[in-house]
């Protein structure tokens, strides 16, 4: 008789709510139902639609969410969208509980406010994450609106069955040949900014600091770049990549100033390289990348690779 081989169980996701409530029940449907789609066992938190005024339930509420999730120990812990409200809770977390799951196997994943979340494990703990998409953003929209994207979702499963060991991106030219190694970590810009000063700041040197964010005119980027700059962060790193800086509006006394004046005096002020191009933001297609990793950075031509096999 030939041998019988058990079909192996799909992985555990559990989504929930630690920021701004979901605004569009459907769409979290749509999103656990392609979640499932992709062979994952998606489920949600029993929290997970809980309201009150901008927030998903009470500071409370979504701290026991988080703690709850941790000690569930999903393989895959995925914040169904961002917004705002980790910050109020990050002195309340019980950091060893979330380091914990992770040795257990989760993986948290998320952008945006989860970025709060993310390095406030990394910095308490050295435990990595995920940068990838939220629930709702990343699988929800409805196929009028572009459906899911299938390098978003091809990257993001390989990434948490464990396949993937290194993206690529095309950056600009003029950094062939460069070849660093650190850790990975960064994520949303406006929320790495908000931890400086703060005990929930990882204090990585020699890393490689990777950005994006939403909403935000070149001028108020540079004005947290600088911030960074000043603060010793940036210039304590071996690279800095940008991610999509989208859904910005220019001014009348912009006068040619954008993005690519920002990152211009951005490298007039410091020798640490900057690179752009990196498929990670607020944006439908994106990549999913370890935070708190050791990866190497590496261009050939304006062939840009992040890798952590």
């Amino acid at each position: 008789m030939p041998a019988m081989h058990a079909t192996p169980a799909p992985m555990r996701l559990t989504v929930f709510s630690p920021s701004g409530y979901v605004t569009d029940r459907l769409a979290l449907e749509r999103a656990l139902e392609r979640l499932r789609t992709l062979g994952f066992d998606a489920r949600r938190d029993r929290a997970a639609m809980a309201r009150r005024q901008r927030f998903a339930g009470s500071d409370e509420q979504r701290l026991a969410a988080i703690h709850r999730v941790a000690d569930e120990a999903p393989s895959v812990a995925m914040a169904t969208r961002g917004g705002y409200g980790l910050t109020r809770l990050l002195d309340g977390i019980a950091w060893k509980k979330l380091a914990k799951s992770v040795e257990r196997g989760t993986r948290w994943v998320g952008l945006s406010d989860f970025t709060a979340l993310q390095l406030g494990l990394l910095a308490h703990t050295g435990a990595p994450s995920w940068a990838g998409p939220c629930a709702t953003e990343g699988f929800g929209r409805t196929d009028e609106a572009g459906g899911m994207d299938d390098v978003t979702a091809d990257c993001f499963a390989e990434a948490m069955r464990g396949e993937l060991e290194a993206v690529g991106f095309r950056s600009e030219a003029g950094f062939d040949g460069l070849e660093v190694r650190g850790t990975l970590w960064g994520s949303n810009l406006a929320m790495v900014c908000s931890l400086v000063g703060t005990p929930h700041m990882p204090a990585v040197r020699g890393g490689v600091l990777f950005l994006e964010d939403v909403n935000e005119h070149p001028y108020r980027l540079e004005r947290m770049l600088l911030q960074l700059l000043q603060a010793g962060v940036l210039g304590a790193q071996k690279a800095i990549v940008l991610g999509q800086f989208d859904a910005w509006t220019p001014q009348p006394n912009d006068r040619g100033y954008g993005l690519k004046a920002m990152v211009a005096h951005l490298r007039s002020r410091t020798k640490v390289p900057i690179l752009t191009g990196l498929p990670f933001g607020h944006v439908p297609t994106k990549v999913t990348l370890p935070i708190g990793r050791r990866v190497t950075l590496a261009v050939q031509g304006r062939q840009a690779f992040i890798g952590w096999g």
